[in-house]
This record gives C-alpha cells, structure tokens and sequence, in this order.
C-alpha cells in the first residue's frame, strides 16, 4: 500500500469521525470561549435555562445534583435562552439572578438560542445526534440531556422532568461508572 493511499484513508477516516459534544466551543455568561473539551471524561447535564419560567426553581436541584457528584466526575452546565420568551435579561443580569436566589456554582453559558433556524450549534447536535427522541427540537425550558465521558449524547428529559428524580440520578450514576 503506498503512503498516498494511506494518507487518503487516514483523510477519510477523519471525516467519518463521529463529532461529539467536545468538539465544540460556545461563549460562556461572561462572553469568553468556552472549549467543551475541557469536560472531556465528565458526565455531563445540559439544560437549557430561564429566570422567568415555572421550572426555574429546578436551578435548586440542578445545585444540588452538581454539589453531591461533581467530586465523581459530574457537571451541570446551563445554557439560558430567550426561546420561549421567559428570559429577557442581559447575561449579566440572568448570572446574578441564578448566583444570588439559587446560589448555582455550575457553569453557565451565554444566553443564545436553543431551538428553531438560529439554534446555537451544540444545541443542533444536543437534539439530532441520537435517534428516539419524541421530538426534535427543544420543546420549552429545562429541557435536560445527558452527556457521556466519551461526549455523546445518551438521554434526554422534559422539562416536566425534575433533575432529582429517580431515573436522571440514576442514569448519572451509571455513566459515571463508566
């Protein structure tokens, strides 16, 4: 086999390469850079977030989950949005609000879009990387999906979902034996 045939191969091996959710950068609450590949073998929690919405005392749970398995490997991470009109305020604003009535110490990204033709880009992978998902797109706030240390998506919850139930505590316990 010559080197040329091997290089092409080794070109299209890349290029089958299955993306994962570390492949990606996003812009943090204070405007900055996030590589996702710093969470590399971390189980991690996405939810998209508001400080206006019903569901936004689960910031409580979601502290509650990052403080008790952060330690083994875990992480929430928050990713506000104005989608379903539930978050009007700057990034500034919604970082406060979470700190200061929830003390939440997870990260949190800026605020984007997170459904419809202006979805951020991970949001697009978050919700067209595996199949048997009811729906497609992110269908209200605190939506949540679970991520593998290899950077896969591996389940995903309604909002309706509280992030202490039984069965996301108990697929995070067992991706973090993984």
């Amino acid at each position: 086999m010559s080197n040329t045939h091997r290089a092409e191969n080794s070109s299209k091996d890349l290029q089958n390469k299955e993306k994962t959710f570390f492949d990606f950068t996003v812009k943090d609450i204070h405007g900055k850079d996030f590589s996702l590949s710093e969470l590399k073998n971390r189980v991690i929690l996405v939810v998209n977030t508001a400080s206006a919405c019903g569901f936004t005392p689960q910031l409580k749970d979601l502290e509650e989950l990052y403080q008790k398995y952060s330690s083994k490997g875990f992480t929430v991470l928050a990713f506000p949005s104005n989608d379903f009109r539930q978050d009007s305020g700057s990034n500034e604003e919604i970082e406060k609000f979470a700190k200061d009535k929830y003390q939440i110490s997870f990260p949190i990204m800026g605020k984007n879009p997170v459904s419809g033709k202006e979805k951020q880009p991970i949001f697009k992978f978050l919700t067209e990387s595996k199949s048997g998902f009811l729906f497609r797109e992110v269908q209200w706030n605190f939506e949540k999906f679970l991520i593998n240390k290899k950077g896969l998506v591996v389940d995903r919850w309604s909002s309706m979902t509280s992030p202490n139930s039984k069965d996301i505590i108990s697929k995070i316990e067992s991706e973090l034996l993984n």
